[in-house]
């Protein structure tokens, strides 16, 4: 009997030295208060951390999210936009990759994104 440990996509785990963000996409949700994230890195053998915070085009945080040890290579999250009435604007999110410290981050992405204004 032969046990595959990996899957057969050809995806190797990977020493932490060479883990980075491979992929990285945010989607508004239709209720215009929450976005869902998809993050994807390199398949590795130590489990990194995660950090993904949000914020408007004047400044203001208006989402975080920490992730320890996170067990996925291919993550999903739903972020909820807060302390805003009106979420509609532009925003950047931002996700670090770290292990043993995030000063600085092993890998870091941005993107930027918008949030439009209700149709009703």
């Amino acid at each position: 009997m032969e046990i595959n440990l990996f899957n057969d996509s050809g995806l190797v785990p990977q020493p932490k030295h060479k883990v980075k963000i491979e992929d990285f996409r945010v989607t508004p949700y239709p209720d215009r208060f929450r976005v869902k994230v998809n993050l994807k890195l390199t398949p590795f053998l130590e489990r990194p951390n995660l950090v993904i915070t949000a914020h408007r085009s004047d400044g203001l945080q208006v989402s975080d999210l920490d992730v320890i040890a996170t067990m996925h290579y291919d993550n999903e999250f739903t972020m909820h936009i807060r302390g805003v009435d009106n979420p509609a604007g532009d925003y950047r999110l931002t996700a670090e990759l770290y292990y043993e410290t995030r000063n600085p981050a092993q890998d870091a992405c941005q993107i930027e994104f918008a949030i439009p204004a209700d149709d009703r």
